[in-house]
């Protein structure tokens, strides 16, 4: 029998009475890869580095495209030299195994390039030497050769050497024999020229073997025999 007094009652939900709130409402942290990612240093370093990687890439590969279009192009050659004429202004052997000599000698100097000129340093060097002792030397000047060009040179070499008996002997025996070996090296730095834009510097090492009739002063030398060899130094 109910009472009088009527009673209050709450509908309340399936959670409503729980303590926690439903799991759906709960904000669960959640770890993003993506920004650790970003903030890893290695991941940063590695992209800087495939990117430092394929720019060099990138840049060798333009070089040797560029070198290989420039030499097919222009067909770069090396020049060539020769001596052409060697006169004998002092050849003087000394009691005390000393030799004092002074060489004038014309090098041809010749550049086959049609496109190509090329810049003479000041640094050039040239020595004649008998027997691997140094008779003489001096240097080439420096001047600029333009494009398919032939140039002579004179050179005036001097040089004071103390010598051996053995040294003596064998040149006195290439005397009588109208034959004397000689060497001339050739050292000669110079910059490669297109157009009017200089590109890069070589240094031109020549080797030249010579024969000659005599070395007496105030007599006409004669260049019996000649070969040559040639070594680039980029």
């Amino acid at each position: 029998m109910e009472s009088g007094h009527p009673r209050n009652y709450s509908k309340f939900s399936d959670n409503q009475g729980s303590l926690w709130p439903p799991l759906h409402s709960v904000n669960i942290p959640q770890n993003d890869s993506t920004d650790d990612e970003k903030s890893d240093p290695r991941n940063f370093c590695s992209r800087h580095l495939c990117f430092l990687y394929c720019f060099i890439f990138l840049l060798v590969f333009l070089l040797v495209l560029l070198t290989f279009y420039l030499h097919t192009m222009y067909k770069p050659q090396i020049p060539t030299y020769g001596i052409d004429d060697l006169s004998v202004k002092t050849f003087n052997v000394m009691k005390d195994l000393s030799l004092s000599a002074e060489f004038d000698i014309v090098v041809r100097a010749t550049n086959p390039n049609e496109h190509i000129g090329l810049a003479y340093g000041k640094d050039s060097s040239v020595i004649v030497m008998y027997s691997d002792s140094e008779l003489c030397s001096g240097k080439l000047p420096a001047f600029h050769q333009p494009v398919v060009n032939a140039t002579l040179m004179n050179v005036v070499l001097k040089g004071h050497t103390k010598y051996g008996s053995g040294l003596q002997e064998a040149l006195t025996e290439n005397r009588r024999n109208k034959s004397i070996p000689l060497l001339v090296r050739l050292e000669v730095p110079l910059s490669v020229v297109l157009g009017s834009l200089p590109l890069r510097k070589i240094v031109m090492f020549v080797r030249c073997s010579l024969e000659v009739d005599s070395l007496q002063p105030g007599k006409k030398t004669k260049i019996l025999y000649s070969d040559y060899s040639y070594d680039v130094r980029i």
